[in-house]
């Protein structure tokens, strides 16, 4: 029992793996400037005003302008009268008529109810005082010289746009986001 009696000897404790090296860290990728905001386009050089405040440019003539400024005069007073009586037959609509009334008759269609015309009546004149308010704002680019220049490129306008929308303020390829954006 001696043999017994002696203690077992405890295994060997084996020794602790080496510790790995943490992995390296990867170097943080280098922070790209900020793309430079592009500045703004340049307006084009004033070469004189008129007596009634049109300043005019390179590319485009007094005589231009002031039929320009005619025609955005006489179309804001036109949307102006046409807003006006929208909004006046738009609540005449509520008065001639209880809220339910439907109107079957060949004219109005099938359902068409005086609400109905009463909004798109609102609508319409809504549409008509927004355009008074871009006429406004290319009156007031005629003063400063930016009239028939892009808001956005400072590119001039095609005469024959703005001779169809006198108040146009971008070129097409901008409005649409074609060409000149991809």
């Amino acid at each position: 029992m001696a043999s017994s009696a002696k203690k077992k000897a405890a295994p060997a404790k084996k020794a602790a793996p080496a510790k790995k090296a943490a992995p390296a860290k990867k170097a943080a990728p280098a922070k790209k400037a900020a793309p430079a905001k592009k500045a703004a386009p340049e307006a084009p050089k004033v070469r004189g005003r008129t007596k009634d405040g049109i300043a005019y440019t390179k590319d485009f003539d007094v005589k231009f302008l002031k039929s320009q400024r005619d025609l955005l005069i006489a179309e804001r007073a036109r949307l102006i009268g046409q807003a006006d009586q929208l909004d006046a037959e738009a609540t005449s609509l509520i008065e001639e008529a209880e809220m339910g009334d439907v109107q079957f008759d060949d004219e109005g269609g099938e359902g068409d109810t005086m609400v109905v015309e009463r909004e798109r009546d609102l609508a319409l004149s809504a549409q008509a005082r927004e355009s008074v308010v871009e006429i406004d704002e290319a009156l007031a680019r005629m003063e400063v010289g930016t009239y028939g220049y892009s808001v956005l490129s400072m590119k001039p306008i095609p005469r024959l746009r703005l001779e169809a929308i006198p108040w146009a303020r971008e070129l097409v390829e901008e409005k649409v986001g074609g060409i000149g954006r991809r």
